[in-house]
């Protein structure tokens, strides 16, 4: 959660990551004057969605990359006050004064190193009865790219992790979560081959990588993945979850 990102290309390019958040948010049931927790808001384009759902609401639009809330901040300019921004990690108690009536977060969990932590701290901020319906990668996600990520330079997978839905119920259930639902469904993600394929990869998947590389070698590490590919498209394997933090007449419903 602590590496920034490349946030105007991200918002060029991500597609796919607001098409499956629209997906999610229509999940989340609102009235329109919720105050939500925006969980990894990236760039802005699924919290715009929501933002537009809620017509006497609020959103906290919160992100683990400075770069990121910049980007969103002039998404999002024009609904002035009714979004706090906030750069904080969700691997670490939320600086979230008042609890959230809901939380949404699409494309993000996986970052977490801690998935104990991370749902103890969303449980900290969220008002008993309230909705967490979200998405990330799950077990089985970027696959055939992990597979040649392990035969290629030292081997290293990088840093994001992707769960099971027993073991994410299980963890939800632990910090008071309630009615929990959590399944997997497959995203394959064609993408048009070269240079849109390549930064993709660059943006999305291999940034963590590329890090670590002086800039000089970044681009061959990029094009090496994308020629071991066997066509241009990503194996995406998306963790859903929809879950209801207890409260008075629910405690008993873990």
């Amino acid at each position: 959660m602590t590496r920034d990102w490349d946030a105007a290309t991200y918002d060029r390019i991500a597609d796919p990551m607001t098409r499956w958040g629209s997906a999610v948010l229509d999940r989340l049931p609102l009235a329109g004057d919720e105050r939500v927790l925006d969980a990894g808001c990236g760039s802005g384009r699924v919290t715009e969605q929501l933002l537009d759902r809620l017509p006497d609401g609020a959103v906290v639009a919160l992100d683990g990359s400075p770069a990121m809330i910049a980007e969103a901040r002039r998404r999002l300019e024009r609904f002035g006050d009714r979004v706090d921004y906030v750069v904080a990690d969700l691997g670490a108690p939320l600086p979230i004064r008042d609890p959230v009536d809901a939380i949404l977060s699409t494309a993000t969990f996986h970052w977490v190193p801690d998935h104990d932590a991370l749902f103890r701290n969303l449980a900290g901020v969220i008002r008993p009865g309230g909705r967490l319906v979200a998405q990330c990668g799950g077990v089985g996600n970027i696959a055939t790219i992990q597979a040649i990520l392990g035969s290629i330079g030292d081997g290293w997978l990088g840093p994001a992790h992707f769960e099971t839905p027993d073991d994410t119920r299980e963890r939800l259930e632990a910090v008071g979560f309630v009615d929990v639902e959590t399944w997997l469904h497959p995203e394959p993600t064609p993408l048009e081959p070269g240079e849109p394929l390549e930064t993709f990869l660059a943006t999305v998947v291999l940034g963590a990588h590329l890090a670590r590389l002086a800039p000089a070698e970044r681009a061959p590490f990029v094009h090496e993945v994308a020629r071991h590919m066997p066509r241009p498209e990503i194996d995406y394997v998306r963790l859903n979850i929809v879950a209801t933090k207890a409260g008075p007449g629910l405690a008993d419903r873990a």
